[in-house]
């Protein structure tokens, strides 16, 4: 079943984010980062139930080629992307309420 991904804006910024990062490092390395992205959202609308849990109640993805993991909860028929982050940074603070 496809499913509808939905980014939250925390999970926006963290791209954001990241993609101005790369693209300082090397003009162009932006683009790719996006679509490293681009190709795991691919993945979330087609097989995210497949993931199992990895923290508290999300289900984490990682980029290919970068060391990101991509946050999400399955509800319902839609995909909620909750963050994404560098998989060096610390997950609890990011998620402290």
């Amino acid at each position: 079943m496809k499913r509808v991904v939905f980014v939250r804006v925390e999970a926006e910024r963290d791209i954001t984010s990241a993609r101005n990062w790369y693209e300082k490092e090397r003009p162009g390395l932006g683009d790719e980062f996006l679509d490293a992205v681009a190709a795991a959202m691919r993945f979330l609308e087609e097989r995210a139930e497949l993931e199992r849990f990895y923290f508290r109640n999300f289900r984490r993805v990682l980029l290919r080629r970068f060391p990101y993991k991509v946050f999400y909860q399955v509800i319902d028929a839609r995909v909620v992307v909750f963050r994404v982050l560098h998989a060096k940074q610390s997950h609890e603070r990011k998620f402290r309420n």
